[in-house]
């Protein structure tokens, strides 16, 4: 499954995604992308193929900022503070998200828990090149391709993205975050 995704990762130029508490998969430390893939791998009862999943979500990373692509990535507050892995795997995830912010090609933004929201939060999802949405949850990943139901999608991230702080201001939601942890 791993794969697959970075597959699509590999072909896509423009990426928007929503990650209310957890955080995107292509800015996990291995640690925290083994911790996370644990608790699937638990939960669903599947065989344990953590360590090729872990290369493969990892991976992903290298294609943030190459060959022109762009990434848009909202995370909810509660993502920051969701614990995966305990307080040194969770420590080491916000340093990563902080070392993130100045990469070329991705807006990161994080939505704080008190902001203003003017859609209701719903679940995380990802828009791939704004032709295909990738919901996941307890029951699995949904592909949705169909142009009606995918302008939902470009509304809800539109909505959602105003209610996010971006820059330094983030980075001070995540340091604080870290600082606690």
């Amino acid at each position: 499954m791993q794969q697959g995704f970075l597959d699509l990762v590999k072909n896509t130029r423009n990426y928007a995604g929503y990650h209310p508490d957890i955080i995107w998969g292509n800015l996990q430390t291995p640690e925290y992308a083994a911790a996370m893939l644990r608790l699937v791998v638990d939960f669903h009862e599947i065989p344990d193929d953590i360590e090729a999943g872990v290369a493969a979500r990892t991976a992903r990373a290298q294609y943030i900022g190459q060959e022109g692509r762009t990434y848009h990535v909202l995370l909810g507050e509660q993502a920051l503070l969701t614990n995966i892995g305990g307080a040194d795997v969770m420590r080491g995830q916000l340093q990563r998200l902080l070392d993130a912010t100045t990469l070329p090609g991705l807006t990161l933004g994080v939505i704080p828990a008190r902001a203003r929201l003017l859609v209701y939060p719903g679940d995380g999802f990802s828009l791939f090149d704004d032709r295909r949405a990738e919901v996941e949850g307890y029951r699995g990943a949904e592909t949705i391709t169909d142009p009606a139901r995918l302008e939902v999608f470009r509304k809800a991230f539109g909505l959602l993205q105003s209610s996010a702080v971006y820059g330094q201001h983030a980075r001070d939601l995540i340091s604080a975050t870290k600082a606690e942890t």
